[in-house]
């Protein structure tokens, strides 16, 4: 990231900073408090860290606020560590995903101290400010809601389990997107975005996907889409696999992409298409056409090269030349 992103970057209340690289942005961890403090505001405040976290504070973080809920992706390379326990009222909801390191949270409602480990997401309400700290290298990602639409489905329970779950899937998939669009959508976006990012954490509580709910299948369709972009080289991709890895029926998924204007089968057909293109501009030592053709689970050479020129308007061995040309 640049360090122009270090004093925070309001957009569509949006807020980033990278102090990651040594002496990228002098004091730190005030540059984190000030931005926080201004773009993020006062809904979501910060608790007081440890001495130790203030005088190294080596993190990338970026936050988006949705009204009443946020979304914050932290990778610390450095250890981040409350002061310890802060007074008040804290009543949310909070779900943390953590993909590398550790992350401890002292007790909230329980009393019990909870860790989540690497590849591992915990749900749970918050009625008080509780001590927290997390393992120097973890990655994770924290989305704070507001409890009056979820306590009365998740109570007292802490909800716990992996976090490539098809529930949290979906949710994370949708934070994304609010990450990515945040700063061009309107007062109706955010209350659609909102309104979905809960009905998602209510399907994380209940461990179930309520495939009625129309403003779920712009998220169901998207994270389709980014399985199926990890996906594109496997034979075994198909509509039944997403939908069983999303844990929702085929036809619910089916129904999300109509929405689209394009099925499943025709997304994935493109996608392949797209990185098969791309393999073709590659510098020398790049896969055959016949490679290609296998690789990205065509038929034969004869369907892939008839499938290119009908799209690209050139056969795959003109298109390599045609892009060697235009490189020079």
């Amino acid at each position: 990231m640049k360090s122009a992103e270090a004093e925070g970057a309001r957009a569509g209340g949006a807020f980033r900073l990278d102090s990651t690289t040594p002496g990228a942005v002098p004091r730190a961890f005030d540059a984190f408090r000030s931005g926080w403090q201004t773009q993020v505001g006062d809904g979501f405040p910060l608790p007081a860290f440890s001495r130790a976290t203030i005088d190294d504070f080596r993190v990338r973080t970026r936050a988006t606020t949705v009204g009443d809920a946020a979304i914050t992706d932290i990778e610390g390379a450095s250890a981040i560590r409350t002061a310890g326990t802060a007074g008040g009222v804290e009543d949310q909801v909070r779900l943390y995903a953590v993909y590398r390191g550790a992350w401890t949270l002292g007790g909230a409602r329980d009393g019990v101290e909870h860790t989540v480990s690497a590849g591992q997401f915990l749900l749970r309400h918050v009625g008080r400010p509780s001590h927290f700290e997390t393992a120097p290298g973890t990655t994770a990602r924290v989305i704070v809601l507001p409890a009056a639409m979820l306590t009365p489905l998740l109570g007292d329970r802490v909800v716990t389990g992996p976090a490539d779950l098809a529930e949290v899937r979906l949710l994370v998939s949708h934070a994304n997107m609010i990450h990515a669009t945040m700063a061009d959508l309107g007062a109706a976006g955010v209350r659609a975005a909102r309104g979905a990012l809960l009905e998602l954490a209510k399907a994380v509580a209940g461990r179930g996907f309520d495939d009625a709910e129309p403003r779920l299948a712009p998220v169901l369709a998207q994270a389709a889409k980014d399985l199926a972009d990890g996906m594109l080289a496997d034979s075994g991709l198909s509509p039944a696999l997403l939908a069983r890895q999303l844990n929702v029926s085929v036809r619910t998924l089916h129904r999300a992409f109509a929405a689209t204007g394009e099925s499943v089968a025709s997304y994935i057909r493109r996608r392949r298409m797209e990185e098969a293109r791309l393999a073709l501009t590659a510098p020398a030592g790049s896969l055959s056409v016949s490679e290609l053709a296998a690789h990205w689970q065509f038929a034969d050479s004869s369907h892939f090269i008839r499938t290119f020129k009908k799209r690209y308007g050139r056969t795959p061995t003109e298109y390599a030349r045609w892009a060697r040309s235009a490189r020079g």
